[in-house]
């Protein structure tokens, strides 16, 4: 098999592109620079083997031309530049035939960099946690305070329905990514980011294709952290250790949040309000206000006050940034209510990792106090199909009443006795006293759901892809929309 032998002195941006080809565009950051590349002015086209909504709708509404399939047939036009996507390996056709033509690339971070953030104040959010939201409460406050950011994230933005915004305003905001950047570039995607300041929510271990072990991420972590210029500031969420700890050695303002005294910016006083949330805002000790988030639980409350702590470091005033959050609209897949039938509620969340599972439901259940709380959990990220995250998830289904587990579908690069097993989860959660079941496929789980759901329930869907259409096709099967 054939695989591309890229020359790195090509791996630059020429001095006047006009036609730009993505190669693994649907993916949503790829989607969103398209779409970017395009109100800029640029012809913009793209492939991907994996064409399906919402992106490939995004992609159509933009009349982006879009390629099903790799091929290097999709090259012959010869572009003035190539983005290549973190999806794309050297054994792609596409990359092989890119190496043979010698045309100019970049990765899909190294183009953000170049076309966006170069004349940008660069408000970048990092973490394992929160960064899709934290994102968007921060673009989304800042449009509101009349700042017209612009802003790339990793998730569609209710307040503009899209998941990236290009603007004249001097701010860009960017979802942080630790994932590595592209096989020619084997670094995380924020260290192209150019950060002025930064948002770090947590870090923990993660992506256990590309990270050996905590230590291999905190590494990456600190690199960010080095990349933020003495005249900038890092917003560090310090009730985490580690993120305590790289705060330590950051070279510009560090302003700490969380929920200890000693911290600058701290929150209490947290009470539910259905699918909200309120809370008391304390800088250095002294009471800034109340805040009304329209969203449940105490780590969006945590996410909320990390944009206030930032918004107040460049300058505007507190109301303004209370405002603009209590008019936040949401995005979508984080907590989104995808619809109620028969008196069901479903709920489509991104949720994956161990403590994110814990933390969704955890406010699912203040949200809904009352209702019978249904999870659907599709283990389907490189990290969540093996076994590194078995143990941890058996403790955090705590706030379900039921439990219905996908057997996951087993990475073939990963021997036996190293993936992930959903039948052993759920033996484990029985073992806790827990109402679990594992399934072999999406139609199982759905026959299930319809047999024994009941108004009333809430039904949580937990899947960072498109899962089988499970959330429209469980609605559909309920019955009438309420």
């Amino acid at each position: 098999m054939s695989t591309a032998s890229l020359d790195p002195a090509l791996n630059v941006a020429p001095a006047d592109p006009r036609r730009i080809h993505l190669i693994g565009i649907c993916g949503t950051g790829m989607a969103a620079l398209a779409g970017m590349l395009q109100a800029r002015g640029y012809t913009v086209s793209g492939s991907d083997e994996n064409v399906y909504p919402p992106m490939s709708d995004f992609l159509a509404g933009l009349a982006i031309p879009v390629q099903a399939g790799y091929a290097a047939a999709n090259l012959a036009g010869r572009p003035d530049l190539v983005i290549v996507g973190n999806v794309v390996r050297a054994a792609n056709p596409e990359a092989v035939e890119l190496a043979r033509l010698g045309l100019p690339y970049l990765s899909m971070p190294q183009a953000l960099g170049h076309f966006f953030l170069a004349d940008k104040t660069s408000l970048v959010v990092a973490g394992t946690h929160g960064k899709t939201t934290t994102a968007s409460l921060l673009a989304t406050t800042l449009h509101r305070m009349g700042a017209t950011p612009g802003f790339m994230i990793g998730g569609l933005v209710e307040a503009f329905g899209s998941n990236f915004h290009v603007s004249d305003g001097p701010y860009f905001v960017v979802e942080g990514d630790e994932y590595d950047t592209a096989f020619f570039n084997k670094v995380s995607k924020f260290q192209h980011y150019r950060p002025n300041s930064a948002i770090l929510t947590s870090i923990e271990f993660d992506h256990a294709d590309i990270f050996a072990d905590l230590a291999a991420i905190k590494r990456s972590f600190a690199e960010f952290i080095g990349r933020i210029p003495v005249r900038g500031a890092l917003v560090a969420h310090l009730d985490d250790p580690v993120v305590a700890e790289l705060a330590r050695e950051a070279r510009c303002p560090v302003i700490g949040y969380g929920l200890a005294d000693g911290y600058e910016w701290r929150y209490d006083d947290f009470e539910p309000r259905g699918l909200a949330s309120e809370f008391s805002v304390f800088r250095r000790g002294q009471l800034q206000g109340r805040c009304r988030l329209p969203m449940p639980g105490r780590h969006n409350a945590l996410n909320a006050l990390a944009v206030i702590a930032l918004l107040t470091r460049l300058g505007f005033p507190f109301a303004s940034i209370a405002a603009g959050l209590g008019s936040f609209e949401g995005v979508k897949r984080r907590q989104q209510v995808r619809g109620v039938a028969g008196g069901v509620t479903v709920v489509d969340d991104f949720a994956h990792h161990p403590t994110a599972v814990r933390e969704t439901l955890q406010a699912l259940r203040l949200a809904w106090p009352d209702s019978r709380l249904v999870v659907v959990f599709e283990p389907r990220t490189n990290s969540s199909r093996r076994a590194v995250f078995q143990d941890d998830y058996a403790g955090v289904f705590g706030d379900a009443d039921r439990t219905l587990i996908r057997e996951h579908v087993p990475l073939d690069t990963v021997p036996a006795e190293e993936q992930f097993s959903s039948r052993r989860l759920a033996e484990d959660l029985r073992a806790r006293g827990l109402d679990a079941k594992s399934y072999a496929d999406t139609d199982a789980i759905l026959d299930a759901l319809a047999n024994s759901c009941r108004s009333g329930d809430v039904v949580a869907i937990l899947s960072n892809g498109g899962f089988d259409n499970i959330h429209e096709r469980l609605l559909a099967r309920l019955g009438p929309a309420d």
